[in-house]
């Protein structure tokens, strides 16, 4: 189900029973993706929630969306533009507020859940501002301090809870990025599960499973 025009370009499932302040799960697709990626998901989420699927910020050619540019150069090799990932971190967060107000839910149970780059903005937004955000599901992702606001360390994340995951052979993504997630998280005193799949860069059955299993029981 497409929307009427918020920041963000998005699909919206909404929750079963269809009732006011429902909680929701937001979605963020990776790079040279779009809204529609992640929203194959949406059947597999818990029924209650309503589903919010985005479209990150910036076209990509021929098609496609990122949520920032990634560069290749010889000297640089690749890097990412942080000053584009600090922009979509605000239009996330404004998105979500937007979002929440328009279709009536319940801002004190906000999920985010991303992919690859949409993971690496999950986590920016959560840890910038774990007041507004309950749980988060980063799969194939990894944490850039770079993109977290200056004073992160000083806020309150004891309501925060993650869920992080990898493929053990991914070629996009090394693991040993991910793998830094959990002694992160372990400083900051947020409970978390972290979790390694035999896969690529993707998403196998199991590891799918086991994230819906580990939503239900928050």
């Amino acid at each position: 189900m497409t929307t009427a025009p918020l920041s963000l370009t998005h699909l919206i499932r909404p929750s079963d029973p269809t009732t006011d302040k429902a909680p929701v799960i937001f979605l963020f697709h990776g790079y040279g993706s779009n809204e529609e990626d992640l929203f194959s998901f949406a059947s597999e989420l818990p029924k209650d929630h309503t589903v919010i699927s985005a479209r990150a910020p910036y076209a990509m050619e021929p098609f496609g969306y990122a949520w920032y540019a990634i560069n290749f150069d010889a000297e640089q090799g690749k890097w990412s533009d942080n000053k584009q990932a600090i922009s979509s971190r605000e239009k996330i967060i404004g998105f979500i507020e937007e979002a929440c107000r328009t279709y009536h839910l319940d801002d004190t149970r906000v999920t985010l859940l991303g992919f690859s780059q949409g993971t690496i903005l999950s986590y920016s937004v959560a840890l910038s501002y774990p007041e507004k955000i309950r749980t988060v599901v980063g799969l194939s992702g990894y944490i850039n301090e770079d993109i977290l606001i200056p004073d992160y360390k000083g806020k309150d994340h004891s309501n925060l809870s993650i869920y992080a995951s990898h493929g053990q052979v991914d070629q996009v993504i090394p693991p040993e990025w991910a793998q830094r997630i959990s002694p992160f998280l372990k400083q900051l005193d947020i409970p978390h599960v972290y979790e390694e799949f035999p896969v690529g860069h993707g998403v196998s059955p199991q590891n799918l499973n086991s994230f819906k299993n580990w939503l239900l029981k928050r």
